[in-house]
């Protein structure tokens, strides 16, 4: 039988406003494990990389049962791995990393994460999907819009990096498109808009009063929004959709579900979730956070 000593942890940089340890130490108390959930941070310096493989290390000897991936390692990262999940490997990023026969395996669970919670608590009716962002968040937001069947527009404030997102996921057969936000463009989509995903990190921590969406244009009449951010509880973008009278959510059912999803591959046992949301939801009314795992 597997130890019921679990020693997990999160690199990346800066951690200090992580919500991680507190998300999973209350998982694993809940469950009468031992063990820790640290901060590991990597500062990104010429000597990085080298700390990184060190980490990582730690998880090839078995002195550690998984990791945590954060900004600015997603990508990065998965040069040192040996294996990937097709997820993982669809997506391009990686958030979860543990050992399997002695290998290293890259997952990401931030898809279903995401899918999960937008169904939980908004249940669109599939049509199209407007992202705003063109990172690793927003690659695993499309791919599982994609493969639910939504017609995806990506916007971005640069349109190659949108339309390079979009054009990876095509390989997939996939109803996707790279566009230029304008008032003209969200004019044609609106009729066939069903859901907007903030993917940018407009809105965060310490950027509070900021927005992607423009100002002053008007939402798709049937819309509902979906806010990655979780820090602060309400964005400037949840806000103007609520005025609105649209249905719109932040991310921390997302974050939830993402972590409960890594602390199923690496414990093998059914994450307490209701412990886990009750968990995250107490912190966020009581700290800042940086809006990342």
């Amino acid at each position: 039988m597997r130890k019921r000593d679990f020693q997990l942890g999160l690199i990346g940089w800066p951690l200090e406003h992580s919500l991680s340890p507190i998300i999973h130490t209350a998982a694993m108390q809940a469950l009468g494990l031992g063990g820790a959930y640290r901060l590991l941070p990597v500062r990104p310096t010429s000597q990085g990389d080298k700390q990184l493989r060190a980490r990582l290390d730690r998880i090839r000897s078995g002195e550690m049962d998984g990791l945590n991936v954060t900004r600015p390692y997603k990508t990065s990262v998965m040069k040192h791995l040996d294996e990937l999940t097709p997820v993982a490997e669809a997506i391009g990023a990686v958030n979860t990393i543990f050992a399997m026969d002695g290998h290293l395996v890259g997952d990401n669970t931030d898809k279903d994460g995401f899918l999960f919670d937008l169904e939980a608590t908004l249940s669109p009716e599939v049509g199209g999907a407007l992202i705003l962002g063109s990172g690793g968040a927003a690659r695993a937001v499309a791919l599982g819009l994609v493969e639910s069947g939504w017609q995806v527009w990506v916007s971005a404030r640069c349109l190659e990096r949108a339309q390079e997102l979009a054009n990876g996921l095509r390989s997939r057969r996939a109803a996707i498109s790279a566009i230029q936000l304008s008032s003209k463009l969200i004019e044609s989509i609106s009729p066939d808009c069903k859901l907007i995903v903030n993917a940018t990190p407009l809105g965060m921590s310490p950027q509070t009063k900021t927005s992607p969406w423009p100002v002053d244009e008007p939402f798709p009449s049937a819309v509902v929004v979906y806010d990655l951010v979780y820090a602060p509880r309400e964005t400037m973008l949840t806000i103007a959709a609520s005025e609105a009278g649209l249905a719109a959510v932040t991310g921390a059912g997302m974050l939830v579900e993402q972590a409960a999803l890594s602390f199923e591959r690496w414990t093998g046992l059914i994450a307490p979730r209701s412990v886990m949301r009750r968990t995250t939801l107490t912190a966020l009314s009581t700290q800042k956070s940086t809006g990342e795992s």
